[in-house]
């Protein structure tokens, strides 16, 4: 402690007596405590460094880590910066680690200064862009995929980045317009327009592109030096894994959102990433989950209040975004956002609160048409447990109900659906196991220091002794991961679904940073905010880690995520697969034993079943479309995709998801939710095959 109280005061000493140059700080209308944001990097350096599960060194590694995260967080899309402009701030790409031990600010302040004054330039270059007439007959094309490009090499490089951008969003804006005020056919086809009509819609077009590109610009430049510095000390916390991050302190309702990005009005987990607004989880039951188009791993590009006009929230804060997304029960809030095939897709959502029951475990039985069997079916949408005493619900007494229910009505075999199931609490994910199993270890969790606690079902009665399959997708992640890999390890279930599930497999704590400060005098930097930081890692009870490679399935069904990069094993730093001993358990009995045969009968099937090739299919364009990322500027192309995705729209069914047509106000049964769900019929056909053999 006295060596710890001896480098801050040296610290705090050096604070006193060096100053930084502060050109350009004239803007801030908000004071920037310099003094205060050398404590804070110190502070944050020091519990990243002293609680991190890897114990990473906070080294030259470290740094270059840390660097690209900043850089790509300021300017990701590269249409500001300049190359010369990378080159001067890679200066510092060494030597973060010492900076941030020394108090030194000079990164994030260069990086905001040489990031406005991009800024005033493009401003410029728009404006004088947006006055010169579009021509969309013009054979040209524009690079869309920010990481197959360079940053450009001079100004007139960016002047003509930034005319093909904003040609694009002329023509895509104009096709919009075209759609809504001309509008289309009863196939769907734009009806035709007249030349004053045509110049018209034009000129519409490039007033709103103009407006919308300004208020970015304004929003961009309003950010303080405050703002930079958070940033840049995120960056250097996800540099240690992609669920550590900083968290500065706001207000309360803002701080919330940040730690848990849970939104009012529709119901989804945000997060910051690489300048975008990404989605990272639809809350069951909300206002997203019952419209059913959003999803994990969309980017929010625009958000609009109804009709009125979008406003672009790329390079935005996520307090900025929230805002802008929050609203009344009943009112309309419409998201541009962009999937991970590349689609993108106007998403109109109702605002409204959580309906708490579709959160709840749901079950119901399933006939089998062809022999007269029944199955059972139950969804479990999330680990909840309520702490607060006010329903005192929670999944494992639900789920307990449930199976008594299967056990009633004699099922010969169950699906348990852990699609999208993101997690939730970890004593639940332990207990659930235990309602299928007589007793014995169900997770391994290490500690940094190497330390392995075992937790373990301790009840030995079974509430279900029947054959089992467990749904699951690249969504299903913690505390489904470890559910779906200690039935796996035990041999009391087929894992069926995704060729992986998400990989998330560690466990975060988080860390008041005021409560490390043991200095007197230093109350007045207060408060410092947060840091989440991970601090554990799980194991399944066969000793391999959930981290990273999530859990393989013992059949693996086709996905619409096919070939594209979703799931931890994509995210930067994240923390590694490996493993540890095993522990000590009993095999239920060797599900596995006929697992060729029935991989073989069902990859027959899949081929030769509409639904699942038509997944394929789409699998196949979404590859395709993130591969030739290069977006043709002739309106001509742009009309002929609008197209061609309209058809694979109308000629695809959701296959599982929940969808409510605007003129039915009433929730789907569950029934109706799968009627039509191939991976749940595939499910069903999987456990007539098991129970075939086992008989």
């Amino acid at each position: 402690m006295r060596f710890t109280k001896r480098i801050l005061f040296h610290l705090l000493l050096g604070i006193l007596i060096v100053l930084l140059p502060l050109a350009g700080w004239s803007r801030d209308v908000d004071p920037f405590d310099t003094n205060r944001a050398r404590l804070l990097g110190h502070m944050l350096q020091q519990q990243l460094s002293s609680k991190h599960y890897s114990q990473k060194p906070t080294d030259d590694a470290l740094s270059h880590a840390a660097f690209e995260l900043y850089l790509n967080q300021l300017d990701f899309q590269k249409r500001f910066l300049l190359q010369e402009d990378v080159e001067k701030l890679k200066t510092f790409r060494n030597d973060i680690d010492n900076a941030i031990r020394r108090g030194r600010l000079d990164l994030p302040i260069t990086g905001r200064e040489f990031l406005n004054q991009r800024i005033v330039q493009v401003q410029q270059i728009v404006d004088t862009a947006l006055s010169e007439k579009i021509d969309p007959e013009i054979a040209e094309s524009l690079e869309t995929d920010p990481e197959k490009l360079d940053f450009v090499g001079s100004v007139e490089e960016l002047r003509e980045r930034w005319r093909k951008i904003l040609k694009l969003q002329i023509l895509n804006r104009y096709i919009g317009l075209r759609e809504d005020e001309i509008g289309v056919d009863d196939q769907g086809q734009l009806l035709p327009v007249d030349a004053e009509q045509d110049a018209e819609l034009f000129a519409q077009a490039t007033e709103k592109v103009g407006k919308t590109n300004r208020n970015l610009f304004e929003r961009m430049l309003e950010e303080s030096v405050q703002d930079h510095y958070d940033r840049y000390l995120n960056a250097i916390a996800r540099a240690f894994d992609p669920h550590t991050s900083y968290l500065p302190p706001t207000s309360k309702e803002d701080f919330d959102i940040q730690m848990s990005g849970s939104l009012e009005g529709i119901g989804a987990t945000l997060r910051e990433d690489d300048g975008f607004i990404k989605v990272v989880r639809v809350i069951p039951g909300s206002a997203a989950s019952k419209q059913g188009q959003l999803d994990a791993d969309d980017i929010i590009l625009k958000v609009a209040e109804g009709a009125e006009e979008p406003v672009d929230i790329t390079d935005t804060r996520i307090r900025d975004a929230v805002a802008l997304i929050r609203g009344k029960k009943g009112t309309e809030v419409r998201l541009t956002v962009k999937k991970p095939d590349g689609r993108r897709l106007v998403i109109a959502i109702i605002r409204d609160v959580v309906e708490i029951e579709e959160t709840f475990v749901k079950g119901t039985t399933i006939v089998d048409e062809k022999n007269g069997q029944t199955f059972g079916y139950i969804k479990i949408p999330s680990f909840y447990r309520d702490y607060s005493g006010k329903t005192d619900r929670n999944c494992t007494d639900d789920l307990r109900t449930e199976l008594r229910q299967m056990r009633e009505k004699n099922v010969s075999g169950l699906i348990l659906d852990l699609r999208n199931n993101g997690g939730g609490s970890l004593a639940d994910a332990v207990s659930v196991t235990g309602l299928f199993i007589e007793t014995g270890p169900v997770v391994q969790i290490r500690s940094s220091a190497g330390n392995v606690r075992v937790m373990k079902d301790e009840d030995s009665s079974v509430e279900y002794s029947g054959p089992m399959i467990v749904l699951v997708n690249r969504f299903s992640a913690s505390a489904s991961e470890i559910l779906a890999g200690a039935l796996q390890d035990y041999g009391r279930a087929l894992i069926v679904g995704d060729a992986h599930t998400h990989g998330k497999g560690t466990v975060q704590a988080l860390l008041d940073l005021d409560r490390f400060v043991n200095l007197r005098g230093m109350d007045k930097y207060m408060p410092l905010g947060a840091v989440k930081v991970t601090i554990q890692k799980f194991y399944r009870i066969s000793g391999e880690s959930t981290q990273e490679k999530g859990v393989s399935p013992d059949v693996v069904l086709p996905s619409r995520l096919d070939g594209l990069e979703s799931g931890e094993q994509y995210l930067d730093n994240a923390l590694p697969w490996d493993r540890i001993a095993s522990a000590q358990y009993k095999h239920w009995n060797n599900a596995t034993e006929k697992l060729s045969e029935l991989r073989r009968l069902s990859r027959e099937r899949v081929e030769h079943d509409k639904a699942f090739q038509e997944i394929i299919a789409a699998a196949d364009q979404a590859k395709k479309r993130r591969e030739h990322s290069r977006q043709s500027l002739l309106l001509k192309d742009l009309l002929a995709e609008r197209d061609q995705l309209r058809e694979e729209g109308n000629s695809m069914s959701p296959h599982g998801a929940v969808t409510n047509n605007d003129d039915d106000e009433k929730p789907q049964e569950l029934d109706e939710k799968i009627a039509d769900d191939p991976y749940v019929e595939e499910g069903m056909t999987l456990l007539q095959d098991y129970i075939n053999f086992s008989g």
